[in-house]
C-alpha cells in the first residue's frame, strides 16, 4: 500500500479519467490523500482498487449513493445486508426491462400501422402522442 501515483497515474490505472477522480473524492467515495509542501498527492493501489470496484457496482446499475453503503458493507462482514441491497436492484431491473418490453411492443405495433406517410391517412404514431 505504498502511496507511489499521481493523480493521473491512478486514473490510468483504474481506467477512468482525473475528474472522475476528483469527483468521487468530492463525494466521499474516495479518500484525498494530504498533499506535502511543494509537492503532488501520492495515491497507493488499493484506491486503484476501490475506483474499479466503484466502476463494476456502477456497471451492475448501482448509483454513487448505493455504492457508499456498499463500501461501507464491504469492511465488515455484511454479506445478507449486500444480499438484500443487490436483490432491490435486481427488482428494479426487472422491471425496467418489463417496462421497455411493453414500449418496444407498443412502439413495433404503432410502427406496423404506419402507412409511410402515403397521404392518404394520418400517422398512426402521432395519432397516439397527440391523444389527450
Amino acid at each position: 500500500m505504498v502511496a507511489d501515483l499521481t493523480i493521473g497515474k491512478l486514473a490510468d490505472a483504474a481506467g477512468v479519467n482525473v475528474e472522475t477522480i476528483r469527483y468521487y473524492q468530492r463525494r466521499g467515495l474516495l479518500d484525498e490523500p494530504a498533499k506535502p509542501q511543494g509537492g503532488h498527492r501520492r495515491y497507493t493501489t488499493d484506491q486503484v482498487k476501490r475506483i474499479r470496484f466503484i466502476k463494476r457496482a456502477q456497471a451492475l446499475g448501482f448509483t454513487l449513493t448505493e455504492v457508499s453503503g456498499l463500501l461501507q458493507l464491504n469492511g465488515g462482514c455484511a454479506c445478507a445486508e449486500t444480499q438484500a441491497l443487490a436483490l432491490r436492484k435486481l427488482a428494479l431491473i426487472e422491471q425496467k426491462i418489463a417496462d421497455l418490453a411493453a414500449m418496444r411492443d407498443v412502439l413495433g405495433g404503432l410502427v406496423q400501422q404506419c402507412h409511410a406517410g402515403d397521404g392518404e391517412t394520418s400517422c398512426p404514431i402521432i395519432d397516439v402522442l397527440a391523444r389527450e
